[in-house]
């Protein structure tokens, strides 16, 4: 088994309950793994996925959406890599570094797995 994986991966967005986080935005943190349906047989990337591939659909579903949950903004990034790429799973989770609870939080998270 072969995973792709991406860590971390910064896109400013427009999502959230409050009238506020979506009118001023905030930071969200990506984390995905991508299971491929084949090994690559050689040292090629078109035997593979293109990491920089990935970073732009996650970028692209954040951007087109403007979603309130945590779980639906994985969800829709989720949906859209299993029928962009050659995987067999995906996992996706969503971070939201700048999350104001009491008591305070490190970051809120919600991860969505397919299938």
């Amino acid at each position: 088994m072969t995973e792709i994986e991406l860590r971390g991966l910064e896109v400013f967005g427009y999502h959230g309950a409050t009238e506020a986080e979506e009118r001023e935005g905030q930071t969200f943190l990506f984390d995905v793994v991508l299971e491929l349906r084949r090994e690559p047989e050689a040292d090629d990337l078109d035997q593979t996925i293109d990491y920089r591939e990935v970073a732009a659909c996650v970028r692209e579903v954040s951007d087109r959406a403007r979603v309130r949950l945590l779980e639906t903004l994985a969800a829709a990034v989720a949906d859209a890599l299993m029928a962009r790429f050659p995987v067999e799973r995906v996992c996706v989770r969503v971070r939201k570094p700048d999350v104001r609870l009491d008591p305070p939080a490190e970051f809120s998270a919600a991860t969505v797995h397919r299938p």
